[in-house]
């Protein structure tokens, strides 16, 4: 179900118009303006890129990196292939906010992207999307046809001496393929695996040519950006988490969906945008970026709001924006087992220290929740968290440990009683 609340991306966006999502409703709603103003005026790149920083946008993927600042890493005098990737793969557990923007509002992720292309002096740009949303795919390749028809892609668009294309490419599915090396493996018809860093995508990327980088919300905010300026969009949000942001909420609430807010919007607020508390019960715990953040208790999270910085100081991350709302019939052992289980799975094996230690991480997780647990297993899982974190190519390996660690500091007792007693504290439907 996708509820949207009036924003930078969705701003005018009748969803429930299934044609919403076309070129010709794009259009009415001030679609390709930005695009526009740009080439007519012929605005320099190193202005466009500017405009961007000043907004205060911040990957929306995941780790909140300043969005124009990663664009000026890309060397525009290079004198060979540059590319734009969209990162499109939301495979992190609660997250469905950007399959929702190609549904509904493609464009403006293609013209975000066009623009990123102007900005970074590349040619070229590919979406790498989730095979799990075929459907966003096929949608998305129909899009891309409607804007070359228009000539808003391919040679001299717009009659100006600019050209650049966009080609939409879909993964299988692979958690591993959402970090940034690993898709530009995966674009090139390799084993999705991290690659070694430095060198970086910015110098080093696709087919190894200079590359950016963006998360699919991260684009489709731009061309509000240069349409309506920077400042307008600073001010949507709050200093240092600039615009609107959207938020998958999941869980235990009564109106699970996509709701795009203003960075800085309390979560309380946010709760009762999604209907608040599922059959009335009580609050237990919030997961506020998606799976690999650390889980809040709930009293903590009614008193935070949703921005970068406020998540962060309370000792979790925005994430991708993935809100996983909990009650208190929730066993948290059973909980992080689900989680330690997914980690497991999605290592893609490639350092010792990920594909051990998440096999570890759930299987003494798992002996717990099933009444077998020992003393000393919480230590052991602490020493095997310290063994993963920062010793991997790529942060899978602290994916999996943020839960662990959280989970056994909030609700310590919740494992402690079921590793003495074995059986859970509190003996409810989800155990």
């Amino acid at each position: 179900m996708a509820v949207f609340v009036n924003g930078v991306i969705f701003e005018g966006v009748d969803t429930a118009a299934p044609d919403c999502w076309r070129l010709e409703a794009y259009m009415a709603r001030g679609g390709y303006q930005a695009l526009k103003k740009i080439l007519d005026s012929k605005i320099p790149q190193e202005d466009v890129i500017a405009e961007v920083k000043n907004s205060g946008l911040r990957g929306r993927g995941g780790a909140g990196f300043p969005t124009g600042l990663k664009w000026s890493f890309m060397p525009r005098s290079f004198p060979g292939d540059k590319y734009v990737v969209c990162n499109t793969d939301e495979g992190e557990p609660g997250t469905f906010k950007d399959r929702d923007i190609i549904r509904y509002n493609p464009h403006a992720l293609i013209e975000g992207m066009i623009i990123a292309g102007y900005a970074m002096s590349a040619k070229a740009g590919y979406n790498y999307i989730h095979g799990e949303i075929f459907e966003a795919y096929e949608l998305f390749e129909e899009a891309l046809d409607e804007a070359r028809k228009a000539g808003l892609l391919g040679q001299n668009i717009l009659g100006t001496d600019f050209s650049f294309d966009l080609f939409a490419h879909h993964g299988y599915g692979a958690y591993i393929c959402g970090e940034e090396t690993a898709l530009l493996e995966s674009l090139e018809g390799k084993k999705g695996q991290p690659r070694f860093k430095p060198p970086f995508p910015a110098s080093f990327g696709l087919y190894g040519k200079p590359t950016t980088i963006n998360n699919t919300e991260s684009f489709a905010s731009v061309p509000f950006i240069i349409r309506d300026g920077a400042q307008k969009f600073l001010e949507a949000g709050k200093p240092n988490n600039g615009g609107t942001k959207l938020f998958s909420v999941s869980g235990h609430v009564n109106r699970p969906g996509n709701y795009e807010i203003p960075l800085g919007t309390p979560f309380a607020t946010l709760l009762e945008m999604a209907g608040g508390m599922k059959d009335g019960k009580k609050l237990k715990a919030v997961i506020p970026g998606g799976s690999s953040a650390p889980v809040l208790p709930g009293e903590v999270m009614m008193e935070l709001t949703m921005d970068y910085d406020s998540i962060s100081k309370a000792g979790s991350m925005l994430g991708s924006g993935a809100v996983i709302v909990m009650n208190d019939d929730v066993c948290m052992v059973r909980a992080l087992e689900r989680l330690a289980y997914f980690y497991h799975e999605e290592s893609c094996g490639q350092c010792t220290p990920c594909r051990e230690g998440t096999g570890w991480l759930y299987k003494v997780i798992h002996r717990i929740a099933n009444g077998e647990g020992r003393d000393g297993d919480l230590e052991l899982l602490e020493s095997v968290g310290n063994n993963m974190a920062g010793r991997t190519v790529c942060a899978l390996a602290d994916a999996a440990v943020f839960p662990v660690r959280s989970f056994t500091k909030h609700f310590r007792n919740e494992f402690e009683y079921l590793i003495k007693h074995k059986k859970p504290l509190v003996d409810h439907k989800w155990c």
